[in-house]
């Protein structure tokens, strides 16, 4: 193997592209138009344009890609995970092309990457499985809840939980829109629905030599939308007993379907100790660095090894459980508005260097509304699981990522909250713990406000560096004593107001009227070392145009400049109801002159493969549609105007 191309994008390309690397490999991207500057293809050695902005425009165009593998000289690809790594087409279109697969056979794939036929082939095989359908009309042989899964793909995508019949039409509509615009197939179909399950998968690797070893278990229980966020190795619920049984399982599947490669064995744990089989997974799974750092193993040269044809090395075959490892996935979205995805410019990404970090961004790189919204995995090991746990926490804790919303505050409470750390992980956990509660964000009140003077100073460091003349002297300085410097910074839709006066015995400063006992040790547009009220600590401040963040072992911050005399602006009419982020219209619901209940979905917007349901907020009547289906919007575009009945008969008297 001498030039490897990766079929997909982000971390995923950057990871297996790090190993490639350095196993003397040649690299080659492809890539969208909205990725032509991302990091992974600033990473490959060589990469080629797919065109399109879409997954179905580019990244999914298995011709494109086989093409550009050999328009690069490419001699082998690996397809990373999502997009087309379960597509035994495409594994079989570049096998015919001359190309090295680095998967498993195509007919291994057809087997388990539909997942209807995976359930079937398991309970022939005396798999236990969970009571599934293929039809809506066989919804109550399954019983509710029942869940609505895609048959294709994965990533918590095309899936929904319907607890009562009436829901289950438009439940099925939706997710086989969703899965069919990320995975390029609609099919879904129902499974019993289990409330509060473990979800333990095992990880398992094969080669051609008959050699299928289980490389032990992961816990990935703790999810959002039916994706994980949280997966650690080994599972606080899994005992010797019970991973030897688990892996024997998993090991059967894998020789049942002649497996090669790596792949991934999911099951439902119960309390009991019962499991049964969900799906297989024919390809790299996201959270394998846990694996690896459990194992000592690099799951990516394996995969390269067994490519070639290699046997599995002895290493893998013997296989060595050492310490704990978690890894929590760093996503750019808000997860005190239900998750919404976040768009924007990445003005600072610097994770604490004490924790692994698999990323496809870099600081100033953008994050669109295209693809998943998924930053980073950020991985800690340590001999135990608290321990892993505390160092991840703080790991978090120390990182400076500003531009984007993401959930950095969620995971960190996660793995400091009391459930967590006694193992209490099973599905239900963010049922039990408000994501909203749990993700504001980690400064309380006062520290906000340290912040805010941390910001104050560096601006006016800033201001007097800038200065023509008497560049030294400490902004609103007076030979006389006069009146203190003041500004207004805006955090979370809120004024906080610092005022400060340098003079001959330091600074005097108050925060929303309030004096607080400050000494300035050092003070720069980039940093600020003060002692307030009696505490020292370093504050890192970037300031930016109109903005100014704040990173300290408080927690983040980010604040806007209020102006003096703020400029006038437009304001959206009364009852309007605006795109809470970038995305395509999928579907408009409602036509002007409907009457509309609190709560009706009104207009189904996709963002990062991702639908999401803007719904009447209050009861009333459409009085403006401003959108249609297929259109892109950004972010506060107005998308219905529905008048309440006081709002309509104000309009009414005032016609």
């Amino acid at each position: 193997m001498k030039r490897l191309l990766v079929a997909n994008r982000g971390e995923i390309a950057v990871r297996v592209f790090r190993t490639a690397r350095a196993m003397g490999i040649g690299t080659v991207a492809v890539f969208s138009e909205p990725d032509a500057s991302a990091l992974f293809v600033r990473a490959a050695d060589i990469a080629v344009p797919l065109g399109g902005r879409t997954p179905a425009e580019s990244y999914l165009r298995a011709d494109a890609v086989v093409e550009a593998a050999l328009r690069a000289g490419a001699d082998a690809v690996h397809p990373g995970y999502g997009f087309l790594s379960e597509s035994a087409e495409f594994a079989r279109a570049v096998i015919d092309a001359g190309l090295t697969w680095v998967g498993p056979p195509p007919d291994a794939i057809a087997a388990m990457g539909s997942k209807l036929q995976a359930k079937r082939m398991m309970a022939d095989a005396g798999v236990p499985t969970l009571p599934w359908a293929e039809t809506v009309d066989e919804a109550e042989r399954v019983g509710f809840p029942l869940l609505v899964k895609a048959s294709a793909g994965g990533g918590g995508r095309g899936m929904r939980v319907v607890r009562a019949a009436g829901e289950l039409d438009e439940a099925v509509a939706a997710a086989s829109r969703e899965a069919g615009a990320a995975f390029g197939d609609a099919t879904v179909f129902l499974e019993r629905y289990v409330d509060a399950p473990r979800h333990v998968e095992i990880q398992v690797f094969a080669d051609t030599h008959g050699n299928v070893v289980s490389l032990f278990e992961r816990e990935c229980s703790i999810q959002r939308r039916h994706q994980k966020i949280v997966e650690e190795s080994p599972s606080p619920a899994v005992s010797a007993e019970l991973r030897t049984r688990m892996g024997d399982a998993a090991v059967a599947a894998a020789r049942a379907v002649g497996y090669v490669g790596a792949g991934t064995v999911e099951f439902v744990l119960d309390e009991s100790g019962e499991f049964a089989f969900l799906e297989m997974n024919t390809r790299l799974q996201v959270e394998h660095p846990v694996t690896e750092m459990v194992t000592g193993l690099d799951l990516v040269r394996l995969q390269l090894l067994v490519a070639q044809g290699a046997p599995l090395p002895p290493e893998a075959l013997a296989p060595r459980l050492d310490g704990h490892a978690i890894e929590v996935r760093l996503y750019a979205e808000d997860a005190e508005a239900g998750f919404l995805p976040s768009t924007g410019t990445l003005r600072a990404f610097d994770i604490d260097p004490s924790v692994r970090l698999d990323s496809g961004f870099d600081a100033g790189d953008q994050v669109s509304p295209y693809y998943d919204s998924m930053l980073a995995k950020v991985i800690a090991h340590g001999p135990t699981r608290g321990e892993a746990a505390a160092v991840l926490a703080r790991a978090l804790r120390r990182s400076h990522v500003h531009g984007v919303t993401t959930n950095r505050d969620l995971l960190v409470r996660i793995l400091e909250e009391d459930e967590f750390r006694a193992g209490g992980t099973d599905t239900a956990y963010l049922d039990r713990h408000d994501p909203a509660k749990l993700g504001s964000p980690l400064l309380d009140d006062d520290a906000a406000g340290h912040h805010a003077v941390a910001a104050a100073l560096a601006l006016q460091a800033a201001h007097r560096a800038a200065a023509p003349v008497w560049g030294r002297l400490p902004s609103g300085w007076r030979n006389n004593p006069s009146q203190s410097q003041r500004i207004s910074l805006v955090r979370r839709g809120a004024d906080t107001v610092v005022e400060y006066a340098f003079g001959r015995d330091g600074v005097t400063v108050s925060v929303d009227g309030s004096s607080l006992d400050v000494v300035v040790h050092e003070g720069t547009p980039g940093r600020v070392d003060a002692t307030i009220d009696g505490v020292r600590r370093v504050f890192a401040v970037r300031i930016n145009a109109g903005t100014i963040d704040v990173d300290s072992d408080l927690g983040a911050s980010e604040y806007a400049v209020r102006p003096r005399l703020p400029e006038p602006s437009d304001l959206a009419a009364a009852g309007s109801l605006t795109a809470p982020m970038p995305g395509a219209v999928v579907r408009v619901l409602v036509e002007v002159g409907d009457a509309v209940a609190v709560g009706q979905p009104l207009v189904v917007l996709e963002a990062m493969k991702m639908e999401h349901t803007v719904a009447a907020p209050a009861a009333g009547s459409v009085s403006a549609v401003s959108v249609a289906a297929g259109q892109q919007v950004d972010a506060g575009t107005v998308l219905v105007v529905v008048d309440e009945p006081d709002n309509a008969q104000e309009t009414t008297n005032a016609d």
